[in-house]
């Protein structure tokens, strides 16, 4: 249960209570359609009345549709319900060190189009690159109603200033995306770290949480996030860099990080660490440097694939100090689930024994969160983008 902060608060209205049920008849409706009054107001608690009230306006705002008359045994027949994908889009942005991906998708979460192009080594001009860019596709699109654009970055970003704090893997600080992109495209632009995104695909989305309250999304790319949902809610922290696991200390003696440190969890278990240590089997450390600037994490998986006993060590070596740096998760934070997101999860049926055991290797007691990989085709990073945007509409309301 939250505490209720005395000196910084606001007192809930009538029209925050009202605010609160359609938030929650528009979810039920997103997650059950096609659904009837009848329903809604079964699983909702509602009165009839008041959810025929809210579907009316729902409806008149164009958010819902009416769909087919259902069957009745008697009495009036049931008309279903549907959310209306056409009504808006939104323009999802996922940021990597490499490429950046660009989508455009409707309310319910489908991609219309989708592009990439690569991640320009300097922020001020990336940016603005990539403002024209969204104006292109926004004039591309006349006959869109858009509704934001949501952005996630291999960093963290501050919640209240809205500006990139760190991201180590692109070697950017303290930099403000937002106002350049709104004032590119006049829409109003989200931030946030790609775990976080993660999680709240998980959350608005997701096949795993049914009966989680508690749930650690792990992504795992060039560098190592989690996205922390506790108590079915998000967890920034005050300036928004909650949840940066991928930058605690591992081994002291372990390889700098490009954040400074040395021995991160990231630069011993990310698709970067399998790399580098394939690299250094290979081809020695001397030269490891310039043969890893030509191999992807994609070419390590590959390679095992096809039985080369150098990638499949590097994958088991990833795999070990990914279930470290899990175990520190569990004995910390005990979350129910764990997802792991990322191209490792293609290699799961390898990893998943290896990270597991190093995991029990380190409780004390039998371990009773499950771990469990996540698809990759599902691209969670660039929906979870889609749903920073949307939330703002399906979330709960911000009372204190």
């Amino acid at each position: 249960m939250r505490k209720i902060d005395l000196n910084n608060f606001q007192v809930a209205t009538s029209e925050t209570a009202r605010d609160i049920n359609r938030r929650i008849v528009l979810n039920l409706i997103r997650r059950h359609q096609p659904v009837s009054r009848a329903d809604l107001s079964r699983q909702s608690g509602l009165q009839r009345s008041t959810v025929s009230s809210i579907t009316e306006q729902l409806i008149k705002e164009r958010w819902i549709t009416k769909g087919a008359v259902g069957h009745s045994a008697r009495g009036r027949r049931p008309t279903f319900l549907h959310l209306n994908g056409a009504r808006t889009a939104i323009i999802g942005v996922d940021l990597r060190p490499l490429t950046t991906t660009i989508a455009l998708a409707g309310l319910d979460n489908r991609f219309l189009m989708q592009e990439t192009i690569p991640t320009g080594k300097e922020p001020g001009p990336f940016i603005v690159q990539l403002g024209h860019r969204l104006q292109e596709l926004i004039k591309a699109h006349p006959e869109i109603a858009y509704e934001g654009i949501g952005v996630a970055l291999p960093g963290r970003a501050d919640f209240t200033s809205k500006r990139l704090v760190f991201a180590p893997n692109l070697g950017w600080r303290n930099l403000d995306i937002k106002t350049p992109l709104e004032q590119a495209t006049g829409l109003p632009v989200e931030l946030e770290n790609d775990a976080n995104a993660c999680a709240l695909y998980e959350l608005w989305n997701g096949r795993h949480m049914e009966g989680a309250h508690d749930l650690l999304a792990v992504a795992v790319s060039e560098g190592i996030g989690v996205g922390m949902v506790l108590n079915g809610q998000l967890v920034r922290g005050p300036a928004g860099v909650a949840g940066e696991f991928g930058h605690v200390v591992i081994s002291e003696n372990g390889p700098r990080c490009n954040c400074g440190n040395c021995g991160c969890w990231e630069v011993l278990a990310s698709n970067s660490a399998a790399v580098r240590y394939y690299t250094e089997a290979a081809f020695g450390r001397r030269s490891a440097r310039g043969s890893s600037s030509r191999l992807t994490f994609d070419d390590i998986l590959r390679l095992a694939e096809q039985g080369d006993l150098k990638a499949g060590e590097a994958l088991d070596r990833m795999g070990h100090y990914l279930g470290v740096g899990i175990a520190m998760l569990v004995m910390g934070l005990a979350p129910d689930l764990i997802l792991m997101f990322g191209e490792l999860t293609r290699a799961w049926k390898r990893l998943e024994p290896i990270i597991r055991n190093a995991v029990k290797a380190r409780l004390p007691t039998p371990l009773k969160t499950r771990i469990l990989p996540t698809d990759a085709a599902d691209q969670p990073r660039l929906r979870g983008t889609v749903s920073l945007v949307l939330q703002k509409h399906f979330g709960l309301p911000h009372i204190m």
